[in-house]
């Protein structure tokens, strides 16, 4: 099985990337939701968090408050680099029972986990192969002010706080650019693809 990395910044459009590799076949896992399910109520990831960062950090019904988290977590490298070596461990653990779970149910087939800490955390390394998704900066920074509903000040603390594009797409074995949008973004994904069938 080829085991294909997808990462990016915030807001350049990895969850659309990873739905249309999902629809040519591969086999998908999106981390940001297993980063949701390790610290759901009454998992020992939450209490994790909840020792470090305090009860502040819950909603009424005793799920996490990810929004107050994030503000918190934005603004302080410090806690930033706290929260994330609680919750990594967790999701590569959860990664890699997929990983092993996906190998059996298809040997021959394209397994993509999405991870917008891949590069960060070190995680790409268990990967055959890494996508990097990007998109210009002023795209990037209107397309998070919009979904999250942040002002450009926030927004762009955020962008700052997470390595920067550059950087990140020294990394990659293969780009994809949704600047110009996504029906472009779905071409250069199906051309993506296309190698990746060669390599398997």
């Amino acid at each position: 099985m080829l085991k294909v990395g997808l990462t990016g910044s915030i807001a350049v459009g990895k969850s659309f990337v990873l739905s249309v590799l999902g629809e040519l076949g591969c086999l998908v896992l999106d981390a940001d939701q297993v980063a949701r399910e390790v610290v759901r109520r009454g998992t020992p990831g939450l209490q994790s968090v909840i020792d470090r960062f305090g009860s502040g950090i819950l909603l009424p019904d005793g799920e996490l408050d990810r929004a107050r988290l994030a503000t918190i977590v934005f603004a302080d490298q410090e806690k930033m680099h706290l929260l994330n070596s609680i919750i990594h461990p967790l999701v590569f653990e959860a990664q890699d029972r997929w990983l092993s779970d996906s190998e059996i149910m298809d040997s021959n087939g394209i397994a993509v986990v999405d991870a917008a800490l891949m590069i960060e955390s070190g995680g790409y390394k268990r990967f055959n192969k890494l996508i990097v998704v990007w998109c210009e900066p002023a795209i990037q920074l209107t397309r998070l002010m919009l979904r999250e509903n942040l002002d450009r000040a926030a927004a762009q603390q955020r962008i700052t706080a997470q390595m920067p594009q550059e950087e990140k797409k020294a990394y990659a074995d293969f780009l994809i650019d949704t600047s110009p949008g996504f029906p472009a973004a779905r071409q250069q994904t199906n051309e993506v693809f296309e190698k990746l069938l060669l390599l398997r």
